[in-house]
């Protein structure tokens, strides 16, 4: 974890939390127009949309306001926002969020399908909106992507839970077929219907 930075207690999350903030603050300041993997969204449109998910599993847990726009519509619109405040505001009600949650409650809500789920599957779901969407980012910018196989492994065993169910909104394009030489990160890109070759445009 970076300095500073609050830890929510979940190792997928904090690995996830941890790509996402390296993936933002590589953006260039020229950058934020830029297209994404995530069809007919700009590289702001994509961070606005995960920050306002990483409120909106806080707001599942604690029952607070979620996000005061909706991140399945963001505007793209960055004048007079500070990137790395809005991330980190809404990293840290995330980490408190989770931080906050007993590993042995049967259930946590989230705001995803099936709207309840371990902990961990919860956490990790979590962590992979974030991470996927750190991936895009990096993409789209082109810088090294910021998942490692280590932290893929898990998000795919969590994205393998969610993801079916979420297809049909548009949340996750159709999986791709897996191609041989696929390494973990390549195979959980492809499940969410992404080319881990793709580069930026």
């Amino acid at each position: 974890m970076s300095n500073g930075m609050k830890s929510s207690g979940w190792d997928v999350l904090d690995d996830s939390h941890e790509a996402l903030r390296t993936a933002v603050h590589g953006v260039p300041d020229d950058g934020w127009h830029l297209p994404t993997p995530c069809a007919d969204w700009t590289v702001a449109q994509v961070f606005q949309h995960a920050v306002g998910d990483q409120i909106g599993y806080a707001a599942a847990l604690t029952g607070e306001p979620g996000p005061g726009f909706d991140p399945f519509h963001p505007s793209g619109e960055m004048k007079g926002v500070d990137p790395a405040k809005f991330l980190e505001d809404a990293l840290a009600r995330a980490a408190k969020a989770w931080a906050g949650v007993d590993p042995g409650t049967a259930e946590v809500p989230t705001p995803v399908p099936p709207h309840s789920m371990s902990p961990w599957s919860g956490s990790a779901a979590c962590g992979l909106d974030a991470a996927v969407h750190a991936w895009d980012i990096a993409r789209a910018t082109g810088r090294p992507s910021p998942l490692t196989p280590e932290l893929a492994r898990p998000l795919l065993k969590v994205a393998r839970e969610i993801v079916e169910p979420l297809r049909p909104y548009g949340a996750y394009a159709a999986a791709l077929a897996p191609e041989r030489g696929d390494d973990d990160v390549a195979v959980l890109l492809r499940h969410l219907g992404r080319d881990p070759r793709r580069r930026a445009s």
